[in-house]
C-alpha cells in the first residue's frame, strides 16, 4: 500500500473554483505516483476564508461561519477525487459548525467507492480553547481499506497514548494524522508524539503539515514542520523510525507500506511494547507511592 503524506503550501484563493483547480492537481500528482491513500493536513478548510475580504479573513469566528457556505463543495470535491483517482482521501480538516455557533475540527474519509466517514478532533489545544467556540469530539473511528484498519489522530490527538491504543486494539496498523503547528516546539511535539504511537502499538504513522506564511489568517499565520511516515524502530524497520520525509520545497512524501513485513516483524522483535502494553497495568505498579527511605 503506497501512503502519500502533504507538506502542503498555504496559499490565498480568489475563489472556491481556484482551491478547487488546487486540489485536484495536488490529489492528482499523489495518484500519478501510484498513491492508495492521500493525506492532506489540518485546518485545510480555512485557506477558504481567503476568498471573503479582509474583515472576514482577518477574524476567526467570522471566517468559520463564512466557509460553512463551501461546505456541500468541499463534501463533492474530495468525493469526486477520490472516485476519480480511485484512492482513499484524508482532507485534512474542516472546521465543522455543531449546533449554536459551535465547530468540530472534522477530517473526512473519502474512499474510492464514494463511501465518506469522519474522525473529529477529541482533544482541543489552548488556542482552540481560547477561540471560546471550538468544541471537542465524542466519537473515536477505525476505517478499512484493502485490508488494513487506519484511524485518523487529528494533530493534538496524536500526542495522547490511550485513543490511539483503542484504535490499534480494534484492528489500527495505520495511523494518519493531519496537523498543523506554527512553531518549531509545536512540530517537535507532532512529531514525537508520531514516533511513540509507532513505536508503542507497531503501527505506520502518516503524519502531513501546513507550510508557508498567511499572514490574512489567524490561525494559518505560519506553518512549520514536515510531512512524514513513521514506522516501529526494530528489526527490518528504519532505525530512527523515519520512513520518509519531505525536505525543502517538495509537497508529497510517499512510501510503500508493508504491513505484512509489519506483522511479521513481531515474531523477531527486539522489544514488544505493543505485546507488553498491558504489563503496565498490573495492579501493583498502576499507581506510585511515596516512599521514604528508613
Amino acid at each position: 500500500m503506497k501512503v502519500a503524506v502533504a507538506k502542503y503550501p498555504i496559499g490565498a484563493p480568489r475563489d472556491f473554483i481556484e482551491f478547487a483547480d488546487k486540489q485536484a492537481q495536488l490529489v492528482a500528482e499523489a495518484a500519478q505516483a501510484g498513491a492508495t491513500i492521500a493525506v492532506l493536513p489540518e485546518y485545510l478548510s480555512l485557506e477558504l476564508a481567503a476568498t471573503f475580504d479582509a474583515a472576514i479573513s482577518a477574524d476567526l469566528i467570522a471566517s468559520l461561519s463564512a466557509i460553512q457556505q463551501y461546505r456541500p463543495q468541499w463534501l463533492e470535491l474530495y468525493s469526486r477525487l477520490a472516485r476519480e483517482h480511485r484512492l482513499h482521501l484524508v482532507a485534512g480538516s474542516f472546521l465543522l459548525v455543531h449546533g449554536q455557533d459551535r465547530y468540530r475540527n472534522r477530517s473526512d474519509w473519502f474512499a474510492p467507492d464514494g463511501a465518506h466517514g469522519w474522525q473529529d478532533k477529541l482533544q482541543l489545544t489552548g488556542f482552540e480553547k481560547s477561540t471560546g467556540v471550538i468544541e471537542a469530539g465524542d466519537a473515536l473511528k477505525v476505517f478499512e481499506t484493502q485490508g488494513v484498519r487506519a484511524g485518523i489522530s487529528v494533530c493534538y490527538d496524536a500526542e495522547f497514548p490511550l485513543p490511539v491504543r483503542a484504535q490499534y486494539e480494534s484492528g489500527a496498523r495505520l495511523l494518519l494524522v493531519p496537523s498543523c503547528t506554527d512553531t518549531e516546539a509545536g512540530a517537535t511535539r507532532v512529531r514525537i508524539g508520531c514516533l511513540a504511537r509507532a513505536l508503542e502499538n507497531r503501527m505506520f504513522v502518516a503524519q502531513s503539515v501546513t507550510t508557508g506564511e498567511a499572514a490574512w489568517s489567524p490561525a494559518l499565520d505560519t506553518n512549520t514542520g514536515e510531512a512524514a511516515i513513521y514506522a516501529p524502530m526494530d528489526v527490518g524497520l528504519p532505525a530512527d523510525g523515519i520512513v520518509v520525509q519531505t525536505q525543502a520545497d517538495q509537497v508529497w512524501g510517499m512510501a510503500e507500506l508493508d504491513f505484512e513485513a509489519l506483522q511479521a516483524s513481531r515474531a523477531r522483535a527486539q522489544v514488544a511494547n505493543d505485546r507488553d502494553w498491558n504489563g503496565q497495568l498490573a495492579p501493583v505498579i498502576v499507581r506510585a507511592t511515596l516512599s521514604r527511605p528508613a
